[in-house]
């Protein structure tokens, strides 16, 4: 779990995540013990959101940019897994899993505030690639 040595350090910032446990509880099973949960919710939002035109444009753009953080989280979690195959890159492992924690962590609650404002969240490269997808 990305973080997961800033809150061995720092047991306080668990506080920060209680609320979202159940969701990660929901997020992290799988459907009939084959089919992930994030895959189906992954799918579901993209076709039936992003897709849709009849939806608001603002929603559709919000979906996308989270969507597109998630692959960014997954494709940092394969990364981090095949430098765990390096000996003695732990500390390094945890630098970059911690690193990766708090800006994901810092770019949905930038994302979050500039929604509940009514502007869209620019987020570098993310938000680029997020107008290419939403028309």
């Amino acid at each position: 779990i990305f973080g997961s040595s800033l809150f061995n350090q720092f047991p306080l910032l668990k506080i920060i995540l209680l609320p979202l446990l159940p969701l990660f509880a929901v997020y992290n099973t799988t459907f009939l013990g084959v089919i992930p949960v994030s895959l189906i919710i992954f799918f579901a939002l993209f076709a039936l959101v992003v897709r849709n035109e009849k939806i608001a444009h603002f929603i559709r753009f919000n979906t996308m940019q989270a969507i597109l953080l998630d692959i960014v989280i997954f494709l940092c979690s394969l990364l981090l897994r095949l430098l765990s195959f390096i000996p003695g890159i732990a500390f390094t492992s945890e630098t970059l899993s911690s690193t990766i924690f708090l800006g994901t962590l810092i770019a949905v609650i930038y994302a979050v505030f500039q929604s509940l404002l009514g502007r869209y969240a620019e987020i570098p490269a993310i938000s680029e690639a997020v107008y290419t997808q939403v028309r």
